[in-house]
C-alpha cells in the first residue's frame, strides 16, 4: 500500500510520496567506480552522509542571513505568477530534494496570497530513470489533486538534465494516460537557460542548496534499485538521527518571514533571455570538455549548487571559481580544504562555480 510521509517537515509544507527504507551505503570512491564502469547506477546506491560541522552550519547560517530576503523575493514572485496563471486548486510538485524546500516555501507563499488549496508533495525523478508514474498517479487520483493545477518545481538547473528527464517522462505519461499534464518547470535560478519559469538567472548560493539532508526533511537523495517494486514510490532513507541538526523547518521559517515586506519582481520567461543563457551555458561546457579533455558530459557541474554536491558526495578532480573572494563560495573553500581538491581561478565564467568529477581509471 502506498503511504506518504512528511519527514521532519509538518504537513502542510510538505509530503514526500517516497518509500522510506534501509540501504547499506557504499563509500565514495567505490560509488563512483561502480557508477564511472558502468556496472551500476547512481540511484542505486548512497555513499555515507554526515550532518554538518558547527564550521559549515555557520557558513550556511550566514548565507541564510545574506540571502533569506532576496530568495523570498523570488518565491513570492514564483508564486505570484502560479496564482495568476492556475486559477483552480494549485498542486506544488517538487523534485526531491534540492526541489523540496523551494517547494515548501512556495506553497507558504502561496497561502500567504490566499490559495488555501494549495498542496506541496516531493517526488523523485531520477536521470535516465525517469519520474516516479506511482507518484503522479497517487497525487491526481488517491488525493484527487486538479491535473491542471500541477506544478513542477525544482531549485535551480544547471546543464538541463533534469529538464530533459521531466519533459521526456511526462511526454511518456500524457500519451498513455488520461490526466494531461503541463510539462513546464519552475526554478528559482535557472543558469543553464533551460526551465520554463525562473526568478533569475543568477548562479548564487541559494542557502538550502549547500546543505543535504538536514535542509530537506531529513530525507536522502531518492532511490531506484531492486528493493523498489512496480507498485511502490521511489525509496529514500530518513536520517532520524539527524535531528539534533535539522535546519529544515529553520531555513523556511528564516525565508518566509520576509514575504511580508519584500517586493516581488516578475518572473524571467522571456525565449530570447532564455536561448541566450543557454548559449553561455553551452560555450562554457564545450570550452570545459575540450580544455580537460572530458569523456563524459555527466563529469562537469556548473554552478554553485552542483559544485557544493561534488564536493559532498562524488570524488571531485577540480573546482573552478570566477572569483574566490566572493561570499558565495566561501562554502566551497571550506569543502576543498577537507578534501584537498585543487582549484582553478577563471573569471571568464559565466557562472560562480563548476566542480569536474574525477575520471577513474
Amino acid at each position: 500500500m502506498l503511504t506518504s510521509f512528511t519527514g521532519s517537515y509538518p504537513p502542510e509544507d510538505a509530503v514526500f510520496l517516497l518509500k522510506p527504507m534501509r540501504l547499506e551505503t557504499v563509500d565514495v570512491a567505490a560509488k563512483e567506480r561502480l557508477i564511472q564502469s558502468g556496472q551500476r547506477h547512481y540511484s542505486e546506491m548512497l555513499t555515507p552522509e554526515q550532518a554538518p560541522g558547527p564550521r559549515y552550519l555557520e557558513l550556511f547560517e550566514a548565507l541564510t542571513e545574506r540571502y533569506a530576503a532576496r530568495l523570498a523575493a523570488e518565491i513570492m514572485a514564483l508564486a505570484r505568477h502560479l496564482a495568476t496563471t492556475r486559477p483552480r486548486q494549485i498542486t506544488v510538485v517538487s523534485l526531491a530534494r534540492a526541489g523540496t524546500p523551494v517547494g515548501a516555501l512556495l506553497a507558504r507563499a502561496l497561502r500567504r496570497l490566499g490559495r488555501s488549496d494549495v498542496r506541496h508533495y516531493s517526488i523523485s525523478v531520477i536521470r535516465d530513470r525517469g519520474l516516479d508514474e506511482n507518484a503522479l498517479a497517487f497525487m491526481l487520483r488517491h488525493e484527487q489533486r486538479d491535473p491542471a493545477g500541477l506544478a513542477f518545481v525544482d531549485g535551480w538547473t544547471a546543464k538541463g538534465v533534469i529538464t530533459e528527464e521531466l519533459r521526456r517522462a511526462l511526454q511518456h505519461w500524457n500519451a498513455r494516460q488520461p490526466e494531461q499534464l503541463d510539462a513546464a518547470l519552475y526554478v528559482v535560478s535557472d543558469i543553464g537557460g533551460t526551465a520554463d519559469v525562473a526568478a533569475t538567472y543568477d548562479d548564487y548560493a541559494i542557502p538550502s542548496g549547500i546543505l543535504n539532508a538536514t535542509v530537506s526533511g531529513l530525507t536522502s537523495r531518492s532511490i531506484l534499485n531492486a528493493a523498489i517494486g512496480p507498485e511502490d514510490f521511489h525509496g529514500c532513507v530518513f536520517y532520524a538521527e539527524f535531528a539534533p541538526h535539522d535546519r529544515s523547518v529553520w531555513f523556511l521559517d528564516r525565508v518566509a518571514e520576509h514575504f511580508k515586506t519584500v517586493e516581488s519582481g516578475s518572473v524571467r520567461s522571456d525565449p530570447d533571455e532564455q536561448q541566450e543563457r543557454r548559449q553561455a551555458m553551452q560555450e562554457f561546457l564545450t570550452r570545459l570538455h575540450r580544455h580537460y579533455r572530458i569523456s563524459d558530459r555527466n563529469f562537469v557541474k556548473p554552478g554553485v549548487a552542483e559544485a557544493t554536491r561534488v564536493l559532498l558526495r562524488r570524488v571531485p578532480g577540480l573546482l573552478l571559481l570566477k572569483d574566490p573572494a566572493h561570499p558565495d563560495v566561501a562554502h566551497l573553500h571550506w569543502l576543498v580544504g577537507e578534501k584537498q581538491v585543487p582549484v582553478v581561478i577563471d573569471p571568464a565564467m559565466p557562472i560562480q562555480a563548476a566542480a569536474l568529477i574525477k575520471e577513474l581509471s
